[in-house]
Parts: C-alpha cells; structure tokens; sequence
C-alpha cells in the first residue's frame, strides 16, 4: 500500500495556492522550509527511506517561492516498546510530509500513539467496528477520526488537543469557547407553600428541613 500512496502523492499539483487545480501551496516562509528540508535530511541521515523526495520543486513563474512538494518518509517496522528518536517522527514539520510507520497490530499502534508527548489528533481506518470502538476508547488524542482522514472538528465543536498539542486548561472554540466569555450566575431559593411558614432566617437551607 505504501507504493500506491507514493503514486497518488506523484499526482498532486504543487503550485500558487490560489490558482485552479493546485493542491499543494507554498509554506510561509524560507525559514518555514529551510526547517523543513533540514527534518527530511536529518530523518534520511538516521535511517529513514524517502520514498517520495519532494525538495527542489521549482514553479514557472514564481521560481522564488518557497515550494516543498509531497514527502513520504517510510520509517519501516518500529518497535512500539522502544523510543522513536527520528525526526520525522519526533518533531511537527508543517510542511507537505508523510511519516510512515508500520506495526504489526491495533494493540501496537495505539500504545505508540498514546506514548508520543502530543495529542492532537489521530484517525483509524477500519470495516470492524470492534476495532473501531477499542481504539476510540483506548487512544489519548483528543480529536479521534473513524474513516475520517483529519479529526478537525467544526467550530461548533471543541478543538479539543491534549497533552502536549494544547496550552492552558480549557479549548478556544465549541462549547469551551463560548464558556470562556460566560459569567455564571447561581440563585438559591426557599418558598414555602404553607402561610406562616419557616422560610429558614439567616441560616443556610438545610436539605430535607421541613
């Protein structure tokens, strides 16, 4: 399946992002892919295969720009009960690259998920709803996608990152967001139905009083 996924990466457009038909933009800045590039070497130099080099792409027109094309970095077979020090694996290049890790069971990928420090999101695509539901109760990331490629919630939904994807304690939009900009306001009352009832004095009600 790796192959297929290079042969489809092959076909995408990179180019002016504001152009028909381009699917690939340019990053923000040279220092944007300066970092990038730099991951794609450090990952080669530790023993990664690029199975897809998208580096040097140059665009008619805009020859200046700042273009990386589609990247798959294959990181073979891992081993979920050691470490993960390569780069591409380690670090959030932002940038057009694939990172592909191979394991050999659901078990496995959800305990190299879980001991990665962020929290982000991830997806699972399966036909089995059993492994559909143990891996949606079992992961840590905070958005979990089922046959979905990017869990991004809409934003009437909570962004909702954890561990090391989020800062602070509560989500910037959804129903956390709309939280953040409301006081809350708690009245307690005591009617009593009987005239000439206790209505309690100055004390504070007591659950059950009659």
């Amino acid at each position: 399946w790796v192959d297929e996924v290079v042969e489809e990466a092959k076909k995408l457009k990179v180019g002016n992002g504001f152009q028909e038909g381009v699917d690939v933009g340019p990053l923000i800045s040279k220092e944007a892919i300066e970092r990038a590039e730099g991951i794609i070497q450090s990952s080669i130099d530790e023993g990664a295969i690029c199975r897809l080099d998208g580096r040097g792409v140059v665009v008619d027109g805009f020859e200046d720009g700042h273009f990386l094309g589609p990247t798959l970095i294959d990181l073979n077979c891992v081993n979920s009960n050691e470490p993960i020090t390569n780069p591409a694996y380690t670090e959030e290049i932002f940038a057009p690259v694939l990172t592909i890790l191979t394991v050999p069971t659901l078990d496995d990928a959800i305990k190299i998920t879980n001991n990665n420090p962020y929290g982000n999101g991830c997806a699972l695509f399966t036909s089995s709803g059993a492994a559909a539901r143990k891996y949606q109760f079992e992961i840590e990331a905070g958005q979990v996608g089922i046959n979905v490629p990017i869990p991004v919630p809409l934003p009437f939904f909570s962004f909702t990152g954890n561990k090391a994807s989020i800062r602070g304690d509560v989500n910037f939009y959804g129903k956390s967001g709309v939280n953040f900009f409301t006081q809350l306001k708690t009245v307690t009352s005591n009617w009593q139905y009987q005239k000439g009832a206790d209505l309690g004095g100055v004390t504070m009600p007591v659950v059950g009083k009659k």
